[in-house]
Order: structure tokens, then C-alpha cells, then sequence
């Protein structure tokens, strides 16, 4: 597959990139995907959350009345969770929710993600560019140029650029990622996925089949 390689004015450059069809034009898996985008975000999870059980709880220890001849149910102490105040039974507790996903399965998620967005031409390829400082201004008119604004665009750099990072992070929707991070969350999240011309072979040499 060949791609036109646009300037940040939106202008086609007239050179053409050739995406590996062994990333960007395989057979999408779409079980790959659930289970790339699912360790993705389970990583994302703090598992903080926390209830307090009746060994926790503030209260005294006592037996609270006679075991028999009340009338009523026999009960513990205060601290019971059958008790307003007591202790919750089976609560949450802190919890690690990441788990392990193969290397193999990784990649062709991101490769199926991948050819997902070629299929729906979806992906630009754009010269690499630098911004002299940081302005959002700048960005902006670089998403309208490309008919990117107002929709979610993932910008993906072969190297950290903090003036193209810093002109973005203030736009609803747009995030600026490098290839060597490039994930399959983001690639689904984003409408517009927009590849800097360098980072074409930096996705080769890390997505393809000669890389397994």
C-alpha cells in the first residue's frame, strides 16, 4: 500500500511512502484487539479501593446481649456486619488487575488496529516537521490543514519533540505519541491516525513478521 506524504500545510509533497501490507493490510483480529485494548486499560487501574471489615471497624469486642432468652437472633459484637456501623462482608480490597499478554498477541493487535485505519483511509503520512516553539495556534491551523480538526487524531513521531507536544496537549481529543510507545488503545481511540514520514520504519522494524 502507498500513502502521499503531506507537508503541514495539508500540501502532498509528491513523494509516496509504501506501508508493509504484513501491518497495515492483514486480516484484522478482532479478539487480538479486545485483549490488547483490555490489558491496556486494566494496566491503567490503581486498585486502591478498600472497605474496612469487622476486624477494622471502631467498636467494642463485647457480646452485645445473652445468647438465649431475648426473643431475637443471637448476635456478636457491635462490630457485626449485620449491624448499621459494622463491618462490611465481603468488600473490596486492594488489587493488582494487570495481567499477562503475549508479545506475539500484542503485535498483531496493533497490526490489526493498524489495518482497521488503512481501510478506512484513515491515516496520513506527513513529513517530518518541527515547531520552533510551543503554540497551540500552530497546531491547530497544522490539524486544519490536514481536514484533522475537531476530530480525535493521534499524532505518532519517531522521537519526543516537547514544542509539538506542548502546542497539542491543550486541544480536546488530539494526543501526540512516539512510534516506540505506540499502542493499540490509542490506535482504535483516535478517528485520524497521522504518521510522521521517519516513524514508517520505526512501525516496520517493531511490527513486522520478520521481527516474530
Amino acid at each position: 500500500m502507498e500513502l502521499a506524504v503531506y507537508n503541514i500545510k495539508g500540501e502532498e509533497t509528491g513523494r509516496n511512502v509504501s506501508l508493509d501490507d504484513s501491518i497495515f493490510g492483514i486480516e484484522p483480529n478482532d479478539h487480538a484487539i479486545y485483549l490488547d485494548v483490555k490489558h491496556f486499560m486494566a494496566g491503567k487501574r490503581q486498585g486502591t479501593h478498600k472497605t474496612k471489615e469487622r476486624s477494622e471497624v471502631t467498636g467494642s469486642t463485647k457480646k452485645i446481649k445473652r445468647q438465649k432468652g431475648t426473643g431475637t437472633a443471637r448476635a456478636g459484637d457491635i462490630k457485626s456486619p449485620i449491624f448499621r456501623g459494622g463491618g462490611r462482608t465481603f468488600g473490596p480490597q486492594p488489587r493488582d488487575y494487570s495481567f499477562k499478554l503475549n508479545k506475539k498477541v500484542k503485535k498483531l493487535a496493533r497490526r490489526s488496529a493498524l489495518t482497521y485505519k488503512a481501510k478506512s483511509d484513515k491515516i496520513r503520512v506527513i513529513e517530518d516537521f518541527i515547531l520552533e516553539a510551543p503554540r497551540t495556534a500552530d497546531y491547530a491551523a497544522f490539524l486544519s490543514n490536514l481536514k484533522a480538526n475537531g476530530e480525535k487524531s493521534l499524532l505518532v513521531l519517531n522521537e519526543q519533540n516537547n514544542n509539538i507536544y506542548l502546542s497539542s496537549r491543550n486541544l480536546q481529543g488530539v494526543k501526540v505519541i512516539i512510534a516506540s510507545e505506540l499502542n493499540t488503545y490509542d490506535i482504535m481511540n483516535a478517528s485520524v491516525l497521522l504518521i510522521a514520514e521517519s516513524s514508517v520504519d520505526i512501525l516496520d522494524n517493531m511490527l513486522s513478521n520478520r521481527k516474530q
